[in-house]
């Protein structure tokens, strides 16, 4: 997986975990939803994620012509 599907997947997982929670906890667990927005919001404006450089410095591919690379080296 590339940096981009797993920050695309980390994100609507904690939507969706977020609005369950919110439906049988509290519904205070919205705020997650809205903070989870904002993120998304603010990285398309500002091309910065924390999610992504963290993944980018563990050595997760950026691209899909990276990570067939790296699968072929293996």
């Amino acid at each position: 997986m590339t940096v981009s599907r797993i920050v695309h997947a980390f994100a609507g997982s904690m939507i969706l975990i977020s609005l369950l929670l919110s439906q049988t906890v509290s519904p205070w667990w919205l705020l997650l939803i809205a903070f989870v927005g904002l993120n998304l919001l603010q990285s398309a404006f500002t091309d910065w994620c924390l999610l992504a450089r963290i993944l980018r410095r563990a050595g997760v591919p950026e691209s899909a012509a990276e990570a067939e690379s790296a699968a072929g080296r293996a």
